[in-house]
């Protein structure tokens, strides 16, 4: 989800001061600054503490947490993935559970008198890191969009030809296999710019900022506090959770029966996908998601399945044939799944250039604003004043120096990683040809700095973007013939994998410079947390596709929607508009255009109303899925909005 921190303006673009530009009361506002700094520095409340070496900062105890979280995150994410597609942030969860746990049990051992390390912050960063870099393999690594695209159950929704060497169904080996070849080069390919983005740069990194004043904060006395009662209120609210879903189950006779799929709104609503189906889940990513997104959701639901769906059902017999099934993409279900594509390579197309421009402007004026603070004094001129640093800064850039990662070290890993993917890729996709991996392998690099880069920026990671572009230029260069489609979904998984894991690095490295953790201890983490990804993920994916049976399709509990979307955008990559109904393609044009100029217009009115405009990849969602969830949503929010009331009277 979209989150803004930092020095930014009113568009989210972070904000470049020129050295060159400044003259002598600005050397008097810094020193003021700096005075202030000092008076709330959190570094020297930490004064006292000894900071322990790298290698005491990963601990057993700290990676024993860590497991447990990954993998209570993954089946969240996982369900979610598998039903919504949409996934809020869990950074902050991460950091507050891995908290709670490690200090109750220290606090055992303190008493009983066998605590041998305490508890530190840097050991906090650790879990954090090593939870999300886990769970983060349930998303990048594609269980509800490329990766499970590739299946039988999305091949016989869809109509393509040559579909026998178009499926790879699921596979618990083959899967393991794959993420642990591709989920690692990303680590190596962005280690060596950690000392530009972080200390150089200053990039904001407002996820890992934000987190890393959490977990600051934990490690106060009053934030001690603080976190006992929210994972109070957590346990609260997860016991509300689990009773009322056990509750449910009493109820549940079979499909289309029970609490979730009663008719709240009537009939004729619950027929186009309008009703309140009572899931707590949904209702508290809700809670989560901003308010605009929510109503993203409902907007759209109400367009497609309130107004457009009934009207192009109503042209059966002309538009498409009206014996075509209800789940054939030659009739309505067509017209469903590939505008809801327009949109969202509409609203991808326009943030992918968005963040590739800011990057490049902001990258130009890094680079002139460091050119410019090496400056000669000129006779008659003073000199540039040098730049004040905080205590917190000193003593920041001294730790995050400290331990170094030789950039040999870096180079070597991405090149025995790249040989062996090269080789091995081939085994589990053929149709994946080794050298359309060597062209893969030489943009990753540079595409993985550009998303680690204005993830730094503005907070958006466009790895989803990144593999969409490999899905349509892979795709087409295999072509119909050789197995385009699942060399174009495959693909896919590289870029993703890679550029994600590059952009989640530099996050972590942001949040362990804020922390006093060290890059080693950082690298570790998250090297240990994608190990434990590529095999619990995988396993939490193979409970579900054993489990239930349904999986994937229309209508049923987990219709892992993006999957369809994805396959659907390899075929359109390798056939062309050919597999488009009659009239769609001009529907498409027309919500690609739409969901480009709704961006702009967010962007030209500004922060103070571009929250109250729609977001045009959230809208796509309910266009094939509904509107149920949307609802629930909605009542989420306006459950936030009632307690926020409350608290503030």
């Amino acid at each position: 989800m979209e989150r803004r921190g930092g020095d930014h303006n009113e568009n989210g673009s972070y904000i470049f001061s020129d050295l060159s530009d400044r003259d002598l009361s600005d050397g008097k506002a810094d020193k003021k600054r700096l005075e202030d700094d000092e008076k709330e520095s959190i570094e020297r409340i930490f004064d006292s503490q000894e900071i322990p070496p790298w290698q005491n900062q990963l601990t057993l105890r700290a990676f024993a947490v860590s497991f447990l979280l990954a993998i209570l995150f993954s089946f969240i994410v996982m369900k979610l993935n598998l039903t919504t597609g949409i996934i809020p942030s869990l950074n902050v969860s991460a950091g507050l559970l891995g908290f709670f746990f490690v200090k109750t049990w220290t606090k055992f051992l303190e008493k009983s008198g066998m605590l041998k390390q305490p508890f530190t912050r840097q050991e906090n960063t650790v879990i954090q890191t090593c939870v999300v870099a886990s769970s983060g393999i349930a998303f990048s690594g594609g269980f509800g969009s490329y990766l499970f695209g590739m299946s039988s159950a999305e091949a016989k929704q869809s109509a393509e030809t040559g579909a026998a060497q178009n499926i790879k169904d699921p596979a618990l080996g083959w899967m393991i296999g794959f993420l642990f070849i591709v989920s690692f080069l990303g680590l190596f390919s962005v280690v060596p710019l950690r000392k530009i983005m972080i200390i150089d740069f200053k990039l904001t990194y407002p996820s890992g900022t934000a987190t890393a004043h959490l977990i600051n904060s934990f490690h106060t006395p009053q934030g001690a506090n603080l976190a006992r009662k929210q994972v109070r209120a957590l346990g609260k609210f997860f016991s509300f959770s689990f009773l009322w879903g056990f509750f449910q189950w009493f109820f549940t006779a079979g499909d289309d029966c029970g609490f979730s799929n009663f008719p709240s709104l009537g009939l004729k609503a619950y027929q186009n996908k309008f009703y309140f189906d009572f899931s707590a889940t949904y209702v508290g990513v809700g809670m989560i998601c901003p308010y605009i997104i929510n109503i993203s959701l409902l907007i759209g639901g109400i367009l497609s399945w309130g107004v457009m769906w009934p009207l192009i059902d109503a042209k059966k017999g002309d538009w498409y044939s009206a014996d075509l099934s209800k789940s054939s993409l030659h009739g309505l279900q067509g017209y469903k799944v590939f505008i809801a594509i327009a949109m969202i390579l509409g609203d991808g197309l326009y943030n992918f250039l968005k963040v590739l421009s800011r990057t490049l402007i902001g990258l130009f004026h890094q680079l002139r604003n460091k050119e410019a603070g090496i400056v000669l004094p000129i006779a008659g001129r003073p000199s540039p004043p040098s730049p004040t640093i905080s205590y917190d800064d000193q003593r920041r850039i001294q730790l995050f120096l400290k331990d170094q990662i030789p950039t040999w070290f870096a180079i070597v890993g991405y090149v025995v990683i790249a040989i062996v993917s090269i080789v091995a890729l081939p085994h589990i996709f053929p149709q994946l040809k080794w050298y359309y991996i060597v062209v893969i392998y030489a943009l990753a690099p540079t595409l993985a700095f550009c998303n680690a880069y204005g993830c730094g920026l503005t907070d958006w990671s466009l790895a989803s973007t990144y593999g969409k572009l490999a899905i349509f230029i892979i795709g087409a260069w295999a072509g119909a013939g050789h197995g385009g489609v699942i060399a174009g979904l495959a693909a896919c998984g590289v870029m993703m994998n890679i550029v994600s894991t590059a952009s989640d690095l530099m996050q972590d490295f942001k949040t362990g410079y804020l922390t006093l953790a060290s890059p080693r201890s950082m690298f570790m983490s998250q090297v240990i947390g994608t190990i434990m990804g590529c095999i619990i993920s995988p396993c939490v994916f193979w409970l579900f596709y054993k489990a239930f049976n349904d999986l994937g399709l229309p209508g049923s509990e987990y219709p892992a929607p993006y999957a369809l979307v994805y396959r659907n955008m390899a075929i359109l990559g390798v056939e062309g508009f050919s597999a488009l109904p009659k009239h769609c393609l001009t529907l498409c044009y027309a919500f690609f255009a739409v969901a480009i100029l709704i961006n702009l217009i967010r962007d030209v009115v500004g922060k103070k109303w571009s929250k109250f405009i729609p977001v045009p990849m959230a809208m796509a969602i309910p266009f094939y899925l509904g509107s149920y969830f949307a609802i629930d949503m909605c009542v989420g929010s306006l459950i936030l909005f009632l307690w926020e009331k409350t608290n503030n009277l």
